[in-house]
């Protein structure tokens, strides 16, 4: 598994970029599962830890009616958001956006 160093934020939380963003925890199994998926797939991705941001832990929160899902993915800049997605939801939403690779 290849977790990436955190990534800029805006000040509110939300993705500065236009690709995939993982918003997760280094400790949670299913964010670990679902990188494992995009590293799998040749899938770049831009992670931000929530326990080390405050701002994303509430972006996140907004996203999820209130919850702390873990992860939200973002699907690029006009793409869905997804939370707690399994490999087969995330891999259809990949083929969906047209980021998946092939691995």
């Amino acid at each position: 598994m290849t977790i990436r160093d955190a990534v800029a934020i805006h000040a509110n939380g939300a993705p500065t970029g236009d690709g995939v963003t993982v918003y997760g925890a280094t400790w949670c199994g299913d964010t670990k599962r679902s990188v494992a998926l995009l590293d799998h797939l040749r899938v770049p991705y831009d992670f931000v830890d929530v326990d080390r941001s405050d701002e994303a832990t509430e972006w996140v929160k907004a996203q999820n009616g209130g919850l702390r899902r873990l992860p939200t993915i973002v699907l690029g800049a006009d793409g869905p958001i997804v939370a707690e997605p399994d490999d087969a939801e995330l891999l259809a939403l990949l083929s969906e956006v047209g980021a998946a690779r092939g691995g």
